[in-house]
């Protein structure tokens, strides 16, 4: 008799209830990237593997720091609705273990809507949907994250008890690829790397950046879904591990008006029948009329869609001229200056990366981002007709500029029917509703700016 062959939900099932764990571990992300999560006992994973498991739908219907969205209520979930749970499907693709927790079982997992597709809202199902128009177009998208990002030598408590002012950095000075910084803390830079590895995170390359304790990390290349889940996972893991040396990591665009702010560059290229199709060996750059489409799409929806790449308050104070941050509809051939990098090499290196994209950013929602306005720009077979900015992008303001806050980026997206096209009108009205709420609860709040500026003199 033919022996079954067991499906990879079976073998993992198998080997989770054979290795004699007691626990499981599970999560999934809100709008704002954070991972909201459980431990389960591993018989109620075996009872939930197939079936999936009901999820507080609260997780969407709050902010960052779990205040509820009531100014206005956003239409999913709130008192009107009572906060029921909503289905949730584990993915067992992202199966992994966690090697700091014991090596626990870890997955990710999908919010699913009442018909069993996916949720108009989670940002994991709304890079699946993209991803699915870009294969039904017959293009494999590789896309991958690099991270900036301070470390100080801070616990939460600590933190909170002197008000998150002047926190101590992990070393002083502004120290860029320092051999010498690394070395000096090499326990949690060598535990960053292998921990990471050993999760599934592989790191292409890490370094110090210039600045007071902070390090730049690349995450290996991938298909677009799994880089995603490797960003998001980087940036809880590096807490994680960070928290167990005494060190405290922050992904805040902008931590010092007066430092350089944490890009979360995002590099992208399409294949297809096993070539990169922004490759072409007869144009002088070796750049494709595809790519230059791509580019041309992503610069068109650009100012449109920005919420996606800076999504917080405080994305806008690193989008300023001269900190290492765009600030100009501009592009340019290997260009730090420019909005998007061009990185045109070989037919196996030729990439675009884009520069707006912050540290704070939702890994989903910006790879959706990036590659909806990318393959907008193909399918219109769009015409790069904004010229290579050979120099200064900063100063290169004819092509137009970045939107300057929050506010005013969250009322170009919620206006704009392209945002909807791409995206969803239910999507669009939810997300662009909880930005606007990120913007009046700032309002709100008197800040120490405030005080210093007016207390006195006024």
């Amino acid at each position: 008799m033919a022996k079954k062959v067991l499906s990879l939900k079976e073998k993992i099932v198998k080997e989770i209830l054979e290795s004699n764990c007691q626990k499981v571990k599970l999560a999934i992300t809100d709008i704002d990237g954070v991972l909201r999560g459980k431990m389960i006992n591993v018989k109620k994973f075996e009872s939930i593997a197939s079936t999936g498991l009901g999820f507080c739908d609260v997780i969407f219907g709050w902010d960052s720091s779990d205040v509820l969205y009531d100014k206005p209520p956003v239409d999913f979930t709130g008192q009107h609705t009572g906060y029921p749970d909503v289905h949730a499907q584990l993915d067992f693709n992202t199966y992994r273990r966690i090697p700091w927790e014991e090596d626990i079982p870890f997955f990710l997992a999908d919010f699913r809507n009442k018909a069993g597709g996916a949720l108009e809202i989670c940002p994991r199902g709304l890079l699946k949907k993209i991803k699915n128009e870009a294969e039904d177009l017959g293009y494999k998208c590789f896309f991958s994250q690099e991270f900036e990002w301070f470390n100080f030598l801070e616990n939460s408590a600590d933190l909170h008890d002197s008000q998150f002012v002047k926190p101590e950095p992990l070393t002083r000075g502004m120290f860029g690829y320092s051999v010498l910084r690394t070395s000096q803390n090499s326990e949690f830079f060598n535990d960053l790397y292998d921990l990471m590895l050993a999760f599934n995170v592989t790191i292409e390359g890490l370094h110090t950046e210039t600045g007071p304790g902070v390090y730049e990390a690349a995450i290996m290349y991938d298909d677009i879904l799994e880089s995603a889940d490797r960003a998001v996972l980087f940036k809880s893991g590096a807490k994680e591990i960070g928290h167990r040396h005494g060190i405290m990591p922050t992904f805040m665009a902008k931590y010092n008006e007066k430092l350089p702010g944490c890009s979360g560059h995002v590099h992208q290229s399409l294949w297809k029948n096993g070539k990169n199709v922004f490759y072409d060996a007869k144009d002088p750059h070796h750049m494709s009329d595809t790519m230059k489409s791509y580019i041309a799409g992503l610069l068109h929806c650009l100012p449109q869609i920005l919420p996606m790449f800076a999504p917080t308050i405080n994305s806008y104070k690193r989008l300023v001229e001269g900190m290492w941050a765009p600030t100009t509809l501009t592009w340019g051939i290997d260009n730090r200056t420019t909005a998007i990098r061009a990185l045109p090499g070989s037919d196996k290196s030729t990439r675009i990366e884009h520069r707006v994209v912050g540290s704070d950013v939702n890994p989903y929602l910006a790879m959706s981002a990036a590659l909806a306005s990318g393959l907008y720009g193909v399918k219109k077979k769009m015409k790069l007709t904004t010229p290579a900015t050979q120099g200064n992008g900063y100063a290169e303001k004819s092509f137009g500029i970045l939107p300057r806050n929050l506010w005013e980026a969250t009322e170009a997206m919620e206006n704009s029917k392209l945002a909807r096209e791409l995206f969803g009108e239910t999507f669009v009205d939810h997300f662009c509703k909880t930005r606007k709420n990120e913007w009046r609860t700032f309002s709100a709040v008197v800040t120490d700016f405030e005080l210093k500026r007016y207390f006195e003199i006024i």
